[in-house]
């Protein structure tokens, strides 16, 4: 770190550092707090979309218990077709999107299958959209931790660092320089007296 200078200039320079940080932190802050609703928003989605898998997985269990049975061939009966993601910037963050989901049910004869498949298929298209929905949640979530966490940096820099210290070399030039003027005010007066006496003392003589 750089020695700090004791001169006028310098406190000059201080001064405009820290109304400049002074500015900037409550708009920093502001950020801050805006990325905690949002996150704590993320939260909550990615909550809400567990839970609507936990109720979906438990509604199939209770309405198709035949699905223990190793008779039915009951694979590859949805894939993905398509997925598409978009993106959207909040408060800075940029994080994705779920814009779009194809999923296409693989065809089957429907005489060879029975009834019930039907029902599992659209149930395994809802699954297989939601845990992708799910993915992006957790996708966003981490980014927004990153956010925040980035920012809190950064406010905690200009709160408990650059401000202080701006203020502590403020304070220490200010003390040199009136120090300064009281020793040149006493200089002056010593000299002033020196001179008076000189004055006297030619004037006796």
């Amino acid at each position: 770190m750089a020695r700090l200078q004791l001169s006028k200039s310098a406190l000059n320079r201080e001064e405009q550092q820290l109304a400049t940080f002074e500015r900037f932190l409550p708009s920093l802050d502001l950020k801050r707090r805006q990325l905690i609703a949002e996150r704590a928003k993320a939260k909550a989605q990615l909550a809400a979309s567990q839970q609507e898998i936990e109720a979906l997985l438990d509604d199939v269990a209770k309405a198709l218990p035949m699905l223990a049975s190793r008779e039915v061939d009951l694979t590859n009966l949805a894939r993905v077709a398509k997925v598409s993601l978009g993106s959207e910037n909040i408060v800075g963050a940029r994080l994705p999107t779920l814009a779009e989901v194809e999923i296409e049910a693989r065809p089957y004869a429907l005489m060879a299958k029975p009834h019930w498949v039907d029902r599992l298929v659209e149930d395994l298209r809802r699954m297989v959209e939601l845990r992708l929905r799910l993915q992006v949640e957790e996708r966003r979530l981490l980014l927004l931790e990153e956010a925040v966490k980035k920012v809190t940096q950064r406010v905690n820099l200009f709160d408990k660092v650059l401000i202080p210290r701006a203020r502590t070399n403020i304070k220490k030039i200010e003390i040199f320089l009136a120090d300064g003027e009281r020793a040149g005010v006493v200089r002056a007066k010593i000299a002033k007296a020196k001179r008076q006496a000189q004055a006297e003392s030619g004037a006796e003589a």
